[in-house]
């Protein structure tokens, strides 16, 4: 990569582990339906918007239904899962998180979340981490959900920096493809297996410095 400019963080699984949270609302959601989903399934919902969650669970459930009930079980799912997180604190920051953050910021790289939640705001404000951040991009901002690269793209424009001055951070494996697709270098959380397209791959935030970055 250019010289690093900045740092793009997805949020679920990166800043914060709260996919088990999105799981158990999705699983109830299913089973009030009729059907269940397993954790297999689950890496298919893993950093993409809830309209497509919600498309490709009927769609696993052989289930078609209109537009509005489509809505009307996205609020639902979103109800269980608010009432999960709704007692998460600074304590759930992932590790290595906000030391990698001050070591960003005492160097002068510029930081943003890009998340396709539409909860991103609230999570951060409840892990006190708003203020680590110059830019947030969430669902409510982008209309292409990942692997489209615009959560990524539109960050990036919002810090002024050109693209292949960023690195992103994903534990998804449509997250790491959006950004690759926006010309960015990609450090990928999780199994290299399933995250086989990040340029490097790490288990956890802990395992990388400023330093590590720099070089890159």
């Amino acid at each position: 990569m250019n010289n690093l400019q900045a740092c793009i963080f997805d949020m679920d699984g990166v800043l914060v582990s709260t996919e088990k949270y999105h799981f158990l609302a999705w699983k109830e959601l299913a089973e009030s339906l009729g059907f269940t989903i397993d954790e297999v399934f689950n890496e298919q919902l893993k950093g993409v918007s809830r309209a497509v969650c919600i498309d490709l669970i009927l769609q696993h459930g052989g289930i078609d239904v209109s537009a509005d009930e489509k809505q009307h079980l996205s609020d639902k799912k979103n109800t269980k899962y608010l009432k999960y997180i709704s007692t998460i604190s600074r304590n759930d920051v992932l590790p290595g998180v906000v030391s990698l953050l001050e070591e960003l910021r005492k160097h002068g790289i510029k930081t943003a979340v890009g998340s396709a939640s539409k909860n991103a705001p609230f999570l951060l404000e409840k892990l006190e981490l708003t203020t680590f951040f110059d830019v947030l991009v969430d669902g409510t901002q982008i209309s292409q959900p990942k692997p489209h690269p615009e959560v990524f793209l539109k960050g990036a424009e919002k810090m002024a920096v050109q693209p292949q001055n960023c690195i992103v951070f994903e534990d998804a494996q449509s997250g790491v493809q959006a950004a690759k697709s926006a010309g960015m270098y990609c450090v990928g959380i999780g199994n290299p297996a399933i995250l086989s397209e990040a340029d490097m791959c790490v288990n956890g935030v802990y395992e990388i410095s400023y330093l590590d970055l720099a070089i890159l």
